[in-house]
């Protein structure tokens, strides 16, 4: 006998459960240029870092599998000349399989919940880059996935305004 409320009415059905599996990840692109040994420095060195990230999520033609990038950039200038020591730019992705999350959830779902799972890699590979490239491993800080999506759905509003008023 089915269960079902003694009123008769069916039994409300639970959300569906999500289930968030990694299929591979790559690194789409890399590049590192350690201008100190191209160029030089002369005088005192007193590093400013700056690191900017992107997310990019696109879905793929295979039935709920989407493709998330990590874009990380790490920039060392020096601080007295502005002269740069080295510029790091990483592209990393990854292909995930994704199911139970409500269309209307998926954007944020992709955009903050995948970058979290491979933002360890990204870590690494920064530190080991920069450590192999003769400067101190850079250790990239937790990264707010929220505050960064907030931030760039802001900036695509603000795009998007000055279009519409034209």
């Amino acid at each position: 006998m089915a269960d079902t409320p003694e009123n008769g009415a069916a039994a409300p059905q639970e959300p569906p459960q999500v289930q968030l599996q990694i299929l591979a990840q790559f690194i789409r692109d890399m590049s590192f240029e350690n201008i100190v040994v191209q160029k030089g420095v002369t005088g005192e060195v007193q590093p400013d870092m700056q690191v900017s990230v992107a997310v990019d999520a696109r879905k793929r033609t295979t039935p709920n599998q989407y493709e998330v990038t990590l874009k990380t950039k790490v920039e060392s200038k020096n601080r007295p000349d502005g002269a740069t020591l080295f510029l790091l730019e990483l592209d990393y992705g990854a292909v995930f399989q994704i199911e139970g999350v409500p269309e209307d959830q998926l954007h944020p779902f992709l955009l903050i919940e995948c970058p979290r799972q491979v933002f360890p890699y990204v870590r690494r590979i920064v530190s080991d880059v920069t450590r192999d490239g003769n400067f101190p491993p850079v250790n990239l800080q937790n990264i707010d996935f929220v505050a960064l999506y907030r931030q760039q759905i802001a900036q695509r509003a603000a795009e998007a305004a000055p279009k519409a008023d034209a």
